[in-house]
Parts: structure tokens; C-alpha cells; sequence
């Protein structure tokens, strides 16, 4: 089974993709935002496109497992997907992944321009990979 993760933000949208056994998320590419409709049209053309059976949208709860204003946003985002898409469209808490990427790649050493191009995708990928681990560990529980 395939998987598609996305980290949704004001400008742009990470997506990631699984291997075909659902096993590990790899970055695929940066949507830069344009309107909900257009974006909502490019997830549903890359599902189509890769196979994705599911759909996992990283939700950015507060520390405190709130619903902050962000969060709000990403939800109705994630109602139109679910609208539109012929799969399940699954929200997923993630807590901190863009702050954990950024850290990973400054410790890299990539400049701030790269970073830019890649830190969505790479979040997405975070996103997904931790998706995919529960379910494993639910399947060996």
C-alpha cells in the first residue's frame, strides 16, 4: 500500500511519498500555493499519478496538544481533500517536524536558500515516516 504525506503551510505544501509496501516516506516535491482549488487539483493529480491509497496531512497542535490557528487552517484544508480525493484523507499530529528539519539541516550546513527549497518535502516525509511507524508497531501489538 502507498502513502502520500503532506505538510500544508500558508505558501507551500511538502508532499512525500511511501515505497509500494508502505514501509519508508521519501520527500517528492514542494507545492507552491496558489489557491485551494488549484492545490486541492495537484495532490489529486499526484495521488493518481503515484497510487496513493491514503492520504496523511500533518496537523500542527500546540505543545499542549491544542488546536492553534494553524491547525485550524490545515483542517479545512484537509475537509477539501477529503471532499475531492477517492481516498482516505487521514490527519496526523506534527508536533515540532519543521522545527526538527530546520535544526537537522542547519546542522548540515546548508544555506538558508536551499533549506527553503527543501525543508517542506522533508517535513512531509517526517510526517509520513511517523505514520507509517505506528502502524507498524500496532501490527506487531
Amino acid at each position: 500500500m502507498r502513502f502520500m504525506g503532506l505538510d500544508v503551510g500558508d505558501r507551500r505544501i511538502g508532499v512525500a511519498l511511501s515505497d509500494e509496501q508502505g514501509l519508508i516516506a521519501f520527500p517528492l516535491e514542494v507545492i507552491d500555493r496558489t489557491s485551494r482549488a488549484d492545490d486541492v487539483r495537484r495532490i489529486k493529480e499526484l495521488v493518481e499519478r503515484y497510487g496513493a491509497q491514503r492520504v496523511v496531512v500533518g496537523v500542527p497542535k500546540t505543545l499542549s496538544g491544542r488546536l492553534g490557528r494553524q491547525a485550524e487552517k490545515v483542517l479545512k484544508f484537509l475537509e477539501a481533500l477529503h471532499t475531492a480525493l477517492p481516498v482516505p484523507v487521514v490527519p496526523w499530529d506534527e508536533r515540532l517536524t519543521t522545527v526538527q528539519v530546520e535544526k537537522l539541516l542547519v546542522s548540515a550546513d546548508l544555506r538558508r536558500r536551499k533549506r527553503r527549497k527543501v525543508v517542506d518535502k522533508l517535513a512531509a516525509s517526517l510526517i509520513l515516516n511517523s505514520y507509517l511507524s505506528s502502524l507498524k508497531s500496532d501490527e506487531t501489538t
